[in-house]
């Protein structure tokens, strides 16, 4: 006798699962949005202290590959994080022509508090998920990714490249 859940009708269309991970889209990036706005940052603002906080300090240039933006982009989120006091631009040790850009004190406490943010929402959402499930949610999701990777919708990350922050507004 089959059982109701591994009947054909039970399993929803491939175009539920799509419609589900947009739902998530707009509902995690809502979240991250006002958690960074709670801070006094735009998720622009934010995407590059992350990265400063996980790749520690670089050029400018190297922030806009990594970012994948204009180096004239990065100049304008830099203006706006120095006035803030939240990132600071120096001489290069080695390359006279080029600025190296640190985080500051302030810009450390601040993506230290969003990365508790992040940690805080990630053990709400799966910290009661048996690891076995939360695994296979993983390898799941990975396909996924993969699968809009190579069809163009993104660029590949790499291993080292950490995920953004997803401010919590609490």
């Amino acid at each position: 006798m089959k059982s109701l859940h591994n009947s054909p009708e039970s399993v929803p269309p491939a175009s539920t699962s799509l419609d589900r991970l947009f739902e998530l889209t707009e509902v995690l990036g809502a979240m991250m949005r006002r958690g960074v706005a709670e801070r006094g940052l735009t998720t622009a603002r934010a995407g590059l202290l992350w990265v400063l906080f996980h790749g520690g300090p670089m050029t400018q240039r190297a922030l806009a590959t990594r970012l994948r933006v204009t180096p004239r982009n990065v100049t304008g989120l830099l203006d706006a994080l120095e006035a803030d006091e939240l990132v600071v631009r120096g001489p290069h040790p080695t390359d006279r022509r080029a600025l190296l850009v640190s985080l500051t004190e302030r810009g450390r406490a601040l993506t230290t508090a969003l990365r508790g943010g992040r940690d805080e929402l990630a053990v709400a959402l799966f910290g009661d998920i048996p690891g076995p499930r939360l695994e296979a949610f993983h390898t799941e999701l990975e396909t996924v990714l993969e699968r809009l990777r190579a069809a163009g919708a993104t660029p590949p990350r790499s291993p080292s490249e950490p995920a953004r922050p997803h401010g919590r507004s609490d």
